[in-house]
């Protein structure tokens, strides 16, 4: 399995948009084994997402779906820049099957 960590970076109040915009484009991913996003508690203007795939060709593929693409355009406008992200050779734990 393939799998992603990463943080996004806005001001504390555009964070909400970006979450919208990242949940909305989530809902149908195939390949797509867990897909979380969530709010750094200590700092107001990250948000973090973990994803878990069957492959990473399936992460690939799943950019190109218009709904991915639509939620990437909605949050551009309000990113300010990226935080650490890792690159994940999954193994396996709970909720993964």
């Amino acid at each position: 399995m393939y799998g992603l960590i990463g943080s996004l970076m806005v001001l504390p109040e555009n964070r909400a948009t970006l979450v919208e915009a990242l949940l909305e484009g989530s809902a149908d991913l195939p390949g797509c084994v867990s897909y979380v996003v969530a709010e750094d508690v200590e700092d107001e203007s990250l948000v973090w997402v973990s994803e878990v795939w069957d492959s990473e060709s399936s992460h690939a593929a799943a950019l190109e779906l218009p709904t991915v693409k639509e939620s990437i355009v909605k949050a551009r406008h309000v990113l300010i820049g990226f935080g650490p992200r890792h690159t994940l050779d999954v193994k396996g734990g709970y909720g993964v099957a």
